[in-house]
C-alpha cells in the first residue's frame, strides 16, 4: 500500500537538547513528511523582538506572522545563540504569544496532512489527540549540554550551557502555559543511551505497528 497521500501526524516533544530536531528531520526523510520545529518558530519571535525593540510586543508579532513564510524562519541563522536561548525562555509564558504562534502553526499543519511537529506541547496542545504516534524525547543534562556547547561552536562555557538547560527544563515544565509533559500514549526517547541507528529503529518500529493497525496487512513496513 502506497502512504504517500495519507494523512500521518507525528508529535515529537521533549526537552531543551534531548535531541527531538535531529530524530524528527530523519523520520520526517524516512517517511517523506514536512518537518516542523516549533522551538524555531518561538526562537524566531525572539530574534524579531531583540532585533527590532517594539512597544506593543503582540500587536508587533500579530503582523510579522499573518503572512510569514516558514521557509524564512528556517533559513535565519543564529536561532539557538545564547542571547534568544536566555530571551525564549521568558517569551513561551506568554499566554498571547503561544496564541500567535499556535495560529501560526496549525495553518501550516492544516497544509500539510503529512507531517512531523516537533516542540514541548505538540501532543498535548497542537496536535492534541489527532496524531498517528506521539515521543517524548529526554536525555541526561550532561550529555544534552555537551550537544549545545558543541553546536554553539563553544563560543560559552560549558558550565553556562549546562546552567542555561537546566534552567529551561524547569521553566518549561513549571510554566502555566501549556508544559512540557509527556502525554499518556507517548513512546520515550532516552537518547543518550542510544545511537542516531537505534533511535530511529525504534521510532520506525512504533510508526509502522501504528500504520499496521491502521491500515491493515496491505501496509508495506519501512525498513
Amino acid at each position: 500500500m502506497k502512504l504517500k497521500n495519507k494523512s500521518l501526524r507525528i508529535a515529537c516533544d521533549g526537552e531543551s537538547a534531548s535531541g527531538k530536531s535531529l530524530a524528527s528531520k530523519l523520520i520526517g526523510k524516512k517517511y517523506k513528511l514536512f518537518v516542523l520545529n516549533s522551538g524555531l518558530i518561538y526562537r524566531y519571535a525572539s530574534f524579531l523582538i531583540i532585533k527590532h525593540k517594539p512597544k506593543k510586543t503582540n500587536l508587533f508579532l500579530r503582523k510579522k506572522f499573518k503572512k510569514l513564510n516558514y521557509k524564512k524562519i528556517k533559513n535565519q541563522n543564529n536561532l539557538h545563540s545564547q542571547i534568544i536561548s536566555n530571551h525564549v525562555v521568558n517569551l513561551a509564558k506568554q499566554k498571547k504569544i503561544r496564541l500567535i504562534v499556535k495560529k501560526f502553526q496549525l495553518k501550516i499543519i492544516n497544509k500539510y496532512p503529512r507531517i512531523v511537529v516537533e516542540g514541548r506541547d505538540s501532543a498535548s496542545s497542537i496536535l492534541k489527540k489527532n496524531y498517528l504516534c506521539a515521543f517524548y524525547f529526554t536525555c541526561s543534562l550532561k550529555v544534552a549540554a555537551f550537544r549545545r556547547w558543541r553546536d554553539l561552536r563553544k563560543k560559552i562555557a560549558l558550565k553556562e550551557v549546562k546552567k542555561s538547560l537546566k534552567n529551561r527544563t524547569l521553566q518549561d515544565k513549571k510554566r502555566r502555559q501549556n508544559p512540557l509533559i509527556k502525554v499518556p500514549n507517548a513512546v520515550v526517547i532516552r537518547t543518550h543511551l542510544l545511537t542516531k541507528k537505534q533511535m530511529i529503529q525504534k521510532m520506525s518500529k512504533e510508526i509502522n505497528k501504528k500504520l499496521l493497525l491502521k491500515y491493515g496487512s496491505n501496509f508495506k513496513a519501512r525498513k
